[in-house]
């Protein structure tokens, strides 16, 4: 429900910015949303504004007309103020329209307002009144006891409001061409033979309640080996380089590590070469379903009803306790999940056996 603000925005709109300045699995999530503003105001260009180094994500998608991105600086008070002004600068040169911001952060709201925009929509929140005074149109969404799958429903109910709303809501990111032969030539130089299968593994998460403990990582991949004879690549961020080489020298099955050695569009291009990925709930899932590959991805504390990739192709390992999903850090905070701690490599092998049988790897 739209309780502030003319619902009628006009036609004649030229220019819109969509600020996303979440993580990851936020800006993946909210493609189906970048796609229907672009389709409700075909005449428009449309551009996003997020977090810096995300923006290689959506460098290939045909909807998009410019990315701007919002750089962590640890340069001194004026030389950080003296960039933001000229990147604010940048973004008021776009001479916004329209502004829709997706997210409820702080930067967020005052990035909408120095956008310049006169119509700047967001939703509502009750408690930070400062915040809804800087938008001209504020949504309520409405009240549902239906089960909405799917974290695209966050960006568009904001939207919808507006008339707006996505033919579909599975998220999707192009890769260009010269991407994916950048990723083919960094598998070639790793050692991976891309011509034939293998799959790609994701450990790590940024936060550690999240992850599975990595000896079973261990004893999965020997088995992939041991069992089916498809090797294992490792991705994930610098800061996870460390981890990654202890967990490759523990194996006895053919693996080969990319962590921290891709850029995020790079990725995107590992990920959509890879047959399945593999992995706990963090940025590569969302990644890969986005890009069309097949997923299984094991979720504890975590709600896998919102964040799980769409689809038959993508499965979810979940656990068997009752208090699973507790949307906690951890159990009582404490930053361990102790229903990850249980989960079996018994249970994580029969899902992959299902996903690798399900789409034919094992007969290629």
């Amino acid at each position: 429900m739209l309780i502030k603000g003319n619902k009628l925005i006009a036609k004649d709109i030229r220019n819109i910015l969509l600020i996303q300045l979440g993580d990851i699995g936020d800006v993946v999530w909210a493609t189906p949303t970048f796609r229907a503003v672009k389709e409700a105001y075909l005449q428009a260009n449309v551009s996003v504004l997020l977090r810096e180094s995300f923006g290689s994500l959506l460098e290939a998608d045909p909807h998009i007309h410019k990315i701007f991105q919002i750089k962590r600086s640890n340069e001194n008070f004026l030389k950080r103020a003296g960039k933001q002004l000229l990147f604010i600068r940048e973004l008021r040169k776009e001479h916004f329209d329209l502004v829709f911001d997706l997210r409820s952060d702080d930067r967020g709201a005052y990035m909408a307002l120095l956008s310049g925009a006169q119509i700047r929509a967001a939703l509502l929140y009750r408690g930070l009144k400062w915040r809804n005074f800087l938008f001209t149109h504020l949504v309520v969404p409405p009240v549902t006891n239906k089960i909405i799958y799917g974290a695209a429903e966050q960006s568009l109910q904001i939207v919808r409001e507006f008339g707006i709303d996505a033919k579909d809501t599975v998220p999707k990111l192009w890769v260009y061409e010269k991407v994916k032969k950048c990723a083919k030539q960094l598998l070639d130089d790793n050692g991976v033979m891309t011509s034939g299968r293998w799959i790609t593994l994701n450990p790590f998460s940024r936060w550690h309640y999240k992850e599975w403990d990595y000896e079973k990582w261990v004893k999965v991949i020997d088995w992939l080996w041991e069992e089916y004879k498809i090797p294992t690549v490792i991705v994930g961020a610098t800061e996870e380089r460390k981890k990654s080489i202890d967990i490759a020298n523990k194996c006895k099955g053919r693996i080969y590590n990319l962590t921290g050695k891709t850029s995020l569009g790079e990725l995107a291009g590992v990920l959509s070469l890879s047959s399945l990925n593999i992995g706990v709930d963090s940025a590569a899932p969302h990644i890969a379903a986005a890009v069309g590959t097949p997923t299984i991805t094991i979720y504890g504390p975590s709600e896998w009803l919102v964040w799980a990739p769409l689809g038959e192709m993508h499965s979810v390992i979940t656990p068997d306790r009752d208090c699973a999903p507790c949307h906690q850090k951890g159990c009582a905070g404490s930053g361990t999940s102790k229903c990850l701690k249980e989960l079996t490599i018994d249970k994580v092998e029969r899902a992959i056996h299902g996903a690798l049988d399900k789409s034919g790897i094992l007969t290629t």
